[in-house]
């Protein structure tokens, strides 16, 4: 399985929101590139990056700090927030990240994300978020009346690299993601589903695993100590305790 140690981005500064809800914000780092590489030098090969502050406006904000993660990172880096655009993409890919989640976009127009695809084949992430199995959008400040697995049938493209899926109910809670609807989601997909929201114990890991997930993110229960990569790793890569 592949883990995503996440970095969630408000203003500059590392920070965990609960259930996506801006008021609820927990601060942990002033400078996210070093977390970055505490992630890193703790076995992470890849990381997934959050502009909070982008999926409010609608368009990249924090583009300085996420320069710096991408260079003191190392490892390739998995952005969302706020791409809703060919220029957006074009400009993140261009500060080196590797794969740029679309999440409000795909709602409203999934025959543009069918064709950013295939100009970017295989860097082109979805992201669905829900609320009660229906997709919310625009930093989780507004939830559709479209179900979420229907989403992810219209948008379905060879090239699209994954589909990043997080109950919203779940996210920063550490209660364990919402097992059912990912299987739903990944019975209805080809493509891969990237597991995100409440993922607190190698337990829920395990479960993951066994249910054919092949990858998720981890959040606060990382910032919290409740989950070490040391352990998540030596769970899914089979690496011996360092």
């Amino acid at each position: 399985m592949r883990i995503y140690p996440a970095i969630d981005l408000l203003a500059g500064r590392c920070v965990r929101l609960r259930q996506g809800d801006y008021l609820q914000e927990t601060v942990f780092s002033d400078d996210p590139a070093e977390v970055a590489q505490i992630w890193v030098s703790q076995g992470a090969d890849r990381l997934h990056v959050v502009d909070l502050d982008g999926a409010k406006t609608g368009q990249p904000v924090n583009g300085p700090v996420i320069r710096q993660i991408v260079e003191a990172a190392g490892v390739p880096i998995q952005l969302g927030g706020g791409l809703r655009t060919e220029e957006h993409l074009a400009t993140v890919f261009e500060w080196g990240v590797r794969w740029a989640v679309v999440g409000t976009r795909a709602l409203q127009s999934p025959e543009w994300v069918q064709a950013m695809a295939q100009r970017w084949p295989q860097r082109i992430v979805v992201g669905i978020d829900a609320k009660n199995g229906f997709v919310a959008t625009d930093g989780w400040l507004q939830v559709s009346r479209v179900h979420a697995v229907d989403l992810a049938h219209s948008v379905a493209d060879p090239g699209i690299a994954a589909v990043v899926y997080t109950d919203i109910s779940k996210d920063g809670m550490m209660s364990g993601p919402n097992f059912e609807a990912l299987a739903e989601m990944r019975a209805a997909l080809s493509v891969p589903v990237i597991a995100s929201g409440g993922i607190c114990t190698l337990d829920h890991i395990r479960r993951l695993m066994a249910d054919g997930i092949p990858a998720c993110i981890i959040g606060r229960a990382l910032y919290e100590g409740s989950l070490t990569l040391r352990d998540v790793f030596a769970l899914t890569r089979g690496d011996p305790p360092r």
